[in-house]
């Protein structure tokens, strides 16, 4: 289906929710990134179901959350992106004990909820600067923990408009990766389980905060860790013992306060980033011989 036609035959039925040309700028925490195709941000499940069905099977699709993790290039990105934040934004409390939270929640309200529950540990959440949709799909994790190891089952939509229960056996998880047993469905909530904490406090939570505060760059345009840890070292260490904090490529910058973070000071380009990062895994491994793997998603096209 052309653009007019798609234009033509949605516009009307799900005005002011599909936009056309939107500039990914706006959706991602790096704050680059060209223009969508197509930009939705349904209603309700029933809209997004709706949307779903009607899609042309050939249109490429994206889920984003609060874009922490996402680069998009310069050039955007052909087809259409659906946007969850603040629409499946439920978080409760189930009378068996697990949590339900839907795929739109930011991971930090996790944590805080969690703690009122008397329930962990789940303070970790609080270290992750993105929504439970987006720690799902890459079994996101801070301060030691993971989001996988406390999922019971998640609800997922297809590309179909079908939404089915999974089992959390059925992914193949590990560290920053979770493989899906259909491609192409995305998340809609998770049945999280944590154990009882009686007297838990918000203590740990605000030591936590505190740590991240003094070591990370918070308030900074970034994606939050670059890379993944390699085996048995940190990515950080690797890059300030190569010389490289604080280095920039146009207006982007390995961060002086943590290593790992590559800041956007204000005028980057989504090439800016896109060459640190890869100047960055040169002189790693041309050094250590270890080549550091992004675990922040590049997607889209060049300028």
């Amino acid at each position: 289906m052309s653009a007019a036609a798609l234009q033509r035959d949605f516009g009307a039925r799900f005005a002011g929710r599909l936009r056309r040309d939107e500039p990914m700028a706006r959706h991602t925490s790096w704050h680059v990134g060209g223009p969508a195709d197509w930009y939705f941000e349904p209603r309700d499940r029933a809209d997004l179901a709706d949307f779903l069905r009607e899609l042309p099977r050939e249109v490429p699709l994206w889920w984003v959350g609060l874009g922490s993790n996402l680069l998009v290039r310069d050039g955007g990105l052909r087809g259409a992106v659906i946007a969850l934040h603040g629409v499946l934004d439920r978080l409760e409390r189930r009378p068996d004990g697990d949590v339900h939270c839907e795929a739109g929640v930011p991971c930090a309200r996790i944590a805080r909820q969690c703690i009122r529950w008397g329930l962990g540990p789940a303070d970790f959440f609080a270290g992750i600067p993105g929504t439970l949709g987006g720690a799902l799909a890459m079994n996101a994790g801070a301060f030691g923990g993971e989001t996988w190891p406390h999922v019971v089952e998640v609800e997922v939509i297809g590309r179909d408009g079908t939404i089915r229960t999974r089992q959390a056996a059925e992914y193949a998880v590990g560290y920053r990766k979770c493989v899906p047993p259909l491609a192409g469905e995305g998340f809609l909530s998770a049945r999280l389980r944590f154990a009882p904490r009686p007297g838990a406090d918000n203590a740990r939570l605000r030591e936590l905060l505190v740590r991240r505060r003094e070591t990370q760059p918070i308030g900074e345009w970034s994606c939050g860790s670059v890379f993944t840890n390699p085996p048995g070292d940190h990515a950080a260490r690797l890059i300030e013992a190569a010389g490289l904090k604080g280095i920039r490529v146009g207006g982007a910058q390995v961060s002086p306060k943590h290593a790992n973070f590559i800041v956007n000071e204000g005028a980057a380009s989504a090439a800016d980033l896109e060459a640190l990062i890869a100047q960055v895994q040169k002189t790693v491994e041309t050094q250590f011989g270890i080549r550091l793997v992004p675990e922040v998603r590049v997607v889209g096209e060049a300028a």
